[in-house]
């Protein structure tokens, strides 16, 4: 059996990909297909931690818009990753799988407090930590919460798991001549504000030497392909 290339990893999770085709809400058919991989990865050696978005059920500022307080939008927003952590955690223990769910805003009666030195003892342990509530403050996106954690628990990279199979120089529903990138720098990714994270989240990977590895959730294997090393998707680094 191949040695896996990772042994520490942040898997991101958009919460609109565990939506599916329903685009809001869950289905589980697509959390199971994503657990089944984690699974995978963990009897592989790979120690997983996951953070979820909660664009399937509430998207902050996109939903409140003018409508509401930017503060409480993004507290509502924190909420919604909770929900997706319940979900995901508890698919995973259907699995065989020890997880444990750690919220950066501490809801004692259904989730751990985020400490960096539990988590990576659940970690070592060979749990898999999902962690809510992305940074826990407003203004702040989960791709942030993701690449913060991602930092803390001394993680080797960030699987970036989206609708998109990896970054292009354009969006390519829109513009059929879009080139995608295999590799591309930090740098890059800023100066022509390409999507793949947002300004504050692609700095503080750069900052941190943190690579990310963006790919398809469509194909769930794809999160397994790359802890094994199989070049999928676009892996944003340092320039050489």
């Amino acid at each position: 059996m191949n040695e896996p290339k990772y042994r520490r990893v942040l898997l991101k999770v958009s919460g609109e990909a565990l939506a599916g085709d329903k685009h809001r809400g869950l289905d589980f058919d697509v959390i199971g297909s994503v657990c089944d991989v984690v699974k995978k990865c963990v009897e592989a050696g790979v120690q997983v931690g996951i953070v979820v978005g909660g664009g399937n059920f509430w998207r902050g500022l996109k939903d409140g818009g003018d409508r509401m307080e930017r503060t409480r939008a993004d507290h509502m927003g924190m909420l919604a990753t909770v929900i997706n952590c319940m979900a995901v955690a508890d698919s995973l223990e259907q699995r065989g799988v020890e997880v444990r769910v750690q919220t950066a805003i501490e809801m004692s009666r259904i989730a751990e407090p985020y400490i960096r030195g539990k988590a990576i003892r659940h970690l070592e342990k060979g749990r898999v930590v999902i962690f809510g509530c992305g940074t826990g403050n407003p203004f702040f996106s989960t791709d942030t919460g993701a690449v913060l954690r991602a930092a803390e628990i001394n993680a080797d990279a960030i699987l970036l798991a989206k609708n998109v199979d990896g970054v292009y120089s354009d969006d390519p529903a829109k513009n059929p001549d879009a080139v995608k990138y295999d590799e591309i720098s930090y740098a890059e990714v800023l100066a022509k504000r390409l999507m793949v994270m947002d300004s504050t989240a692609t700095s503080l990977s750069m900052d941190n030497h943190m690579p990310i590895i963006l790919f398809a959730l469509k194909d769930p294997e794809n999160i397994y392909r790359v802890v094994m090393g199989e070049k999928i998707g676009t892996i944003v680094k340092e320039e050489q």
